[in-house]
């Protein structure tokens, strides 16, 4: 299990190093995406209140074409941490990296997908879809044929021309999911985009994502509370603490690919998750 301190150790080596992205202790591929000694202090909600620190000295980084999983108890800072990958929010102190390169603001390159779908309710599945190829000025036969293809990958055939009012809530993520991989991201960030769905519901969605990224190789970074989802679904966890979130430990996940619904109820799977709730909550588990 590696510390915070190791973690902070490990990201000033990877500060000092220089071109090309630095390999993986294993040989693998390099890092794309990186959180160096990130912190983020909101400021008061009311005049006289008191600023609220979200984060302390996070860093990390994620091999190319990696599922990893972000869990830790309610408001560490797991969401904040996504949105300051994305580039939506500046950290007060710290960097996020992209193969090196400083996020500073929102890019094609990362998706993101959050707890709600946030469909446009006057647009089709398939326009919903296209949406960012629109915004980009992709023309309209390219715009459709890339969105048909990812609505038959998300397991939306048949819904190209249907409405969000139309829609379950499990389809509607499944539109927010292929809206977030159609401008073809390296890296996609889901903030726990299960969480309002019911346990069938989210189990076929884990399956489905763990499909669609065999099939493209994006980068995944998920936020979740459910521990054996997350372990179902990663190649490694990173285990945040209680607010001001940290990362206490970092738990690899050793289960064969492809992953089944049956792992669930495997002694491994057990293990791990019981690895990674004992770094969440110290001294309650025996």
């Amino acid at each position: 299990m590696t510390s915070s301190r190791e973690l902070t150790l490990r990201a000033s080596r990877l500060r000092r190093a220089s071109a090309p992205p630095v390999p993986t202790p294993d040989g693998g591929g390099p890092w794309v995406l990186e959180a160096q000694a990130i912190s983020h202090t909101y400021p008061p909600a009311r005049r006289h209140g008191s600023p609220v620190q979200a984060l302390e000295d996070v860093s990390f980084a994620v091999r190319r074409g990696t599922f990893v999983a972000l869990v830790g108890p309610s408001g560490c800072g797991k969401s904040t941490l996504l949105r300051i990958l994305a580039g939506l929010i500046r950290p007060t102190r710290g960097q996020a990296l992209l193969e090196g390169e400083p996020v500073t603001r929102p890019q094609r390159r990362i998706g993101l997908v959050f707890q709600q779908a946030n469909l446009m309710p006057w647009r089709s599945v398939r326009d919903n879809i296209a949406l960012p190829l629109e915004l980009a000025g992709v023309p309209a036969a390219e715009r459709a044929a890339r969105a048909d293809a990812l609505i038959t990958a998300v397991g939306l055939a048949g819904f190209a021309d249907a409405f969000p009012a139309e829609l379950s809530g499990g389809m509607a993520q499944r539109v927010a999911i292929a809206r977030a991989l159609i401008s073809r991201p390296e890296v996609l960030l889901l903030d726990e985009p299960f969480a309002a769905l019911d346990a069938l519901t989210r189990e076929r969605l884990s399956l489905d994502l763990l499909r669609v990224w065999a099939a493209h190789g994006q980068t995944i970074l998920l936020v979740t509370h459910n521990i054996s989802e997350a372990v179902l679904l990663a190649d490694e966890i990173l285990v945040m603490s209680a607010r001001p979130g940290r990362i206490v430990a970092h738990v690899p996940v050793a289960l064969p690919r492809p992953r089944t619904l049956e792992m669930l109820y495997s002694a491994e799977l057990g293990r791990i998750a019981g690895q990674v709730r004992a770094a969440i909550a110290p001294g309650l588990i025996p």
